[in-house]
């Protein structure tokens, strides 16, 4: 089923995810969703946050990015990502082992705002995967950069918080009008 994806000015987005201490039928099911809905939004990661849980869970699918290639190790061996995908983590521990990089990032929470976001190019992944098991893994690229950026997710971080001053400035006025769109919004349910 997709979900509603929560925008800018929606309060869960700022709220640290709970633990989960078991894969449930309900979090499996929730996860089935997660996936449907950033499929269908055209995105590359879905933190529970933008779902309306505030649950340490996001998904992450770059299958089908060339413009931007991911990297991946598993037991310090290169691997394939595209057969590693599609990704689920919960209870993620991610850990920075690369230089800082500048990219591009997105938001399905932020439609149609990008902005340039500076990163480290590689991270170390500590996760459980749907079934409850614990990997571990290494990235590079875009799969770094959207591991951190669900990580963030997780955290009540947005990637407006990792803009440079200049970069939020740009965006400022498209941030603005969205959190006051979305506040409106929010406030007619009521």
């Amino acid at each position: 089923m997709t979900l509603p994806v929560v925008k800018f000015g929606t309060p869960v987005l700022r709220q640290k995810g709970a633990r989960i201490e078991s894969v449930t039928p309900e979090i499996a099911r929730l996860v089935v969703d997660m996936f449907e809905t950033m499929h269908h939004a055209h995105g590359v990661g879905l933190a529970a946050q933008q779902v309306g849980h505030a649950l340490q869970l996001a998904v992450i699918d770059v299958r089908g990015v060339k413009d931007r290639p991911s990297r991946l190790w598993l037991d310090g061996q290169e691997a394939s990502v595209d057969a590693f995908m599609p990704l689920v983590l919960v209870n993620p521990a991610v850990k920075a082992v690369g230089v800082r990089e500048r990219g591009p990032e997105g938001c399905l929470s932020f439609p149609e705002i990008y902005g340039e976001v500076e990163r480290p190019g590689e991270v170390e992944v500590t996760a459980l995967n749907e079934r409850g098991e614990q990997y571990h893994f290494k990235a590079g690229g875009l799969l770094a950069r959207a591991v951190q950026h669900e990580y963030d997710h997780l955290q009540g971080i947005l990637f407006i918080d990792r803009m440079d001053t200049i970069t939020r400035n740009e965006v400022r006025p498209e941030v603005d009008e969205l959190q006051a769109e979305t506040k409106s919004q929010l406030a007619s349910k009521r």
